[in-house]
């Protein structure tokens, strides 16, 4: 029991004073295995491949806005009296005479591209349907006459018997007519899997 006084454990911390080992001793150093850690060199060039991968992520989002405004510069040139407003949201106001409210709408959750437009009566002038199919024909590709039978169908189905909210879908379209006592509105959207 003498072996273990309090002078001798003192004395055996003494004898081999050591201080708490470097970042670069515990970090594979204390041995020499030096080569296991990363190099400067190798983490700069790392550090270099994020950073232009992340540059190139936040670069590439912009492109939807793009798009959205050629396709209004489009409708507009190819469309006499329509007017290009501001951009909210990935929204664009668009203003045309026949029609009292009409919005270009860009990449959403559920659609790539979406048409509103609100017509300044209950039953609309056959020139409103001519401004829909005009624009839903620059907008989602497809021949004029098949937007313009669409819209009509959707318009001309609200009534007594199918209510004032009507959903259908014509031609790979998805279109949704809204009436109220003074207005009436319609919806044309693709989804995004087609």
């Amino acid at each position: 029991m003498a072996e273990s006084s309090p002078s001798m454990t003192k004395q055996k911390f003494d004898e081999n004073p050591a201080l708490a080992p470097t970042a670069y001793e515990r970090f594979n150093g204390a041995k020499g295995h030096s080569q296991m850690a990363m190099k400067p060199g190798f983490r700069r060039s790392t550090m270099l491949a994020a950073a232009l991968a992340l540059l190139a992520a936040l670069s590439t989002s912009p492109a939807h806005a793009d798009r959205c405004d050629d396709l209004a510069a489009q409708l507009k040139s190819h469309i006499d009296g329509l007017k290009v407003g501001i951009t909210a949201a990935n929204v664009i106001y668009l203003a045309h005479p026949q029609a009292r409210e009409i919005t270009l709408g860009c990449r959403g959750r559920n659609f790539t591209n979406e048409l509103y437009a609100k017509a300044d009566s209950r039953k609309p002038k056959p020139e409103f349907f001519e401004l829909v199919a005009d624009a839903g024909a620059i907008i989602f590709t497809i021949p004029k006459p098949d937007v313009l039978t669409g819209a009509t169908r959707c318009i001309k189905r609200m009534g007594l018997l199918r209510g004032d909210n009507v959903k259908m879908r014509y031609r790979r379209l998805d279109m949704e007519c809204t009436r109220t006592r003074t207005e009436a509105a319609i919806a044309i959207s693709r989804g995004r899997d087609e």
